[in-house]
């Protein structure tokens, strides 16, 4: 069994900063990618910013220059730093992990059960 543990989530101003937290635990062989997808009010889920196991990171236009994703590869874990929050940030965010599992060797998909992020005007 694997486990997405987010953390990090609130409420911030306009301008303001938040680091969300995300460690995978369990039956896992390889990590293949992480990282960070964000639904809000009314809105598809969308890709916030991801990492693969290679070092090969991506980012939602909009949060180039403000978000930066990082990685603890031995915790299994990613960290989103978001810097200079707007109204439009606001959102349900969810870790993603896309990984091997040992105990079938089979690359699965994973979420965490999502946490909110409100940015206040």
């Amino acid at each position: 069994q694997v486990q997405l543990v987010e953390s990090g989530g609130g409420l911030v101003q306009a301008g303001g900063s938040l680091r969300l937290s995300c460690a995978a635990s369990g039956n896992i062989f390889r990590m293949n990618a992480m990282g960070w997808y964000r639904q809000g009010p009314g809105k598809q889920r969308e890709l916030v910013a991801t990492i693969t196991s290679g070092d090969i990171t991506n980012y939602l236009d909009s949060v180039k220059g403000r978000f930066t994703l990082s990685r603890d590869n031995a915790k299994n874990a990613v960290y989103l730093q978001m810097n200079s929050l707007t109204p439009e940030d606001t959102a349900v965010y969810y870790c993603y992990a896309r990984l091997v599992r040992r105990l079938d060797y089979v690359s699965i998909e994973y979420w965490g059960q999502g946490t909110q992020v409100t940015v206040s005007s």
